[in-house]
């Protein structure tokens, strides 16, 4: 293992679905060169770079305090205090007193992510987006040395965009994408193929994929603590006491991962929530949420040239249980006004205006392309 370090609110989410290229999935070489790209405290980076005096100092971004947001992204300055990500605003605020605050700006993430994946197409045309700010190449094809294609990436982004990101290197995804876990900030971290059982065996069984608290629990009942004990046990005991998902975690364990790096997505969901300032029965404060929120997923749409089938509305009660009501259309639509009116019926078959809201939302589902064949609404229900 080579380790190279440089110098030292109201969400919109997509949701997609991924498709091998034909390259992808006839390459015949058995060792393949697979880097993740992760940008270092990518929100709050950006906005650092776009206001200098921020710089060196604690910063989040993320909701009001006072109004139970959440942290989207914390600058390593206020990692130090122990400020993570998706953490109550209220508790980082008390961690770290200096903490400054500012709100999120999607749009502007977009915009550098973009700009992001076009300096890593230029290396190679298979580039899957993982999220806005992590990105997996697979490098087979090159001939250069995978941690010199590294070091050159990282180099490239900096220039063009003013970020730092961290690279991970190895023969398949999960071990790059630990390799760059371990390499943060701003560093590098390559894993050959022949010391890749070396590498993730003293790592704690919880940096696998699929292992969460509840697996973490069962596994540690069976004396496994770190990858390497679970790459030591019995497949048998594994499917006994995890089922199916044992057989994988052992073979991911062993660092056979053989997922290829897709790189033609499609997205399949966007969805707008918002959790409350306050629990409310009031319907005229949820409408007024679903309007907002149906402008801004109609513009998302029309931003990404799609149409929706379905609309998903989500509540959660004041004692935190949550449901979701659907109801799919015989006809496509991105209207605005289209959005909110389902919505609103959906919300008649809840217990809004009865039980007291904490949280809502809206998801548009069953996308097709301006392309695609699909009946369009003559007039708005």
């Amino acid at each position: 293992m080579e380790n190279r370090a440089t110098p030292a609110p109201q969400s919109v989410s997509t949701s997609s679905i991924a498709t091998p290229s034909a390259a992808a999935r006839q390459r015949p070489n058995p060792v393949r060169k697979i880097i993740h790209i992760d940008m270092d405290a990518f929100f709050a980076s950006v906005e650092q770079l776009d206001d200098p005096s921020l710089k060196g100092k604690p910063v989040v971004v993320g909701g009001d305090p006072h109004s139970r947001g959440v942290v989207a992204a914390a600058s390593y300055e206020a990692r130090v205090f122990g400020v993570r990500s998706a953490m109550p605003m209220s508790q980082a605020m008390r961690l770290c007193p200096d903490l400054i605050r500012v709100p999120s700006r999607i749009g502007r993430y977009i915009e550098f992510s973009r700009r992001i994946l076009e300096v890593l197409r230029r290396t190679t045309p298979q580039v899957e987006m993982a999220s806005l700010d992590e990105a997996y190449l697979d490098v087979s094809d090159s001939p250069a040395p995978v941690a010199e294609i590294a070091a050159r990436l990282k180099s490239e982004i900096l220039q063009e965009t003013g970020l730092t990101a961290t690279a991970g290197a190895g023969p398949c995804k999960l071990v790059a994408k630990i390799a760059s876990d371990t390499g943060k900030p701003d560093g590098l971290v390559v894993v050959k193929p022949s010391r890749v059982r070396g590498f993730l065996s003293p790592l704690p069984v919880a940096r696998l994929w699929g292992v969460g608290p509840v697996t973490e629990g069962k596994l540690k009942a069976l004396g496994i603590r770190t990858i390497g004990d679970l790459a030591r046990a019995h497949e048998d005991v594994l499917i006994s006491r995890l089922g199916p998902s044992g057989a994988m975690l052992a073979r991911l364990a062993r660092g056979q991962d053989d997922r290829a790096v897709v790189s033609s997505r499609k997205t399949r969901s966007i969805s707008c929530e918002r959790t409350l300032p306050e629990d409310t029965r009031d319907i005229l404060a949820l409408d007024h949420l679903i309007d907002r929120f149906a402008a801004d997923l109609s513009q998302s749409l029309r931003d990404e040239g799609l149409s929706a089938r379905t609309v998903v509305l989500k509540l959660r009660y004041s004692d935190f249980s949550s449901i979701t009501r659907s109801r799919t259309l015989g006809v496509a639509f991105d209207e605005a006004s289209v959005i909110a009116a389902e919505a609103r019926r959906l919300m008649g078959r809840t217990g809004a205006g009865r039980r007291r809201v904490r949280l809502l939302g809206i998801t548009v589902q069953g996308l097709i392309g301006s392309d695609e064949p699909f009946q369009r609404p003559l007039f708005p229900p």
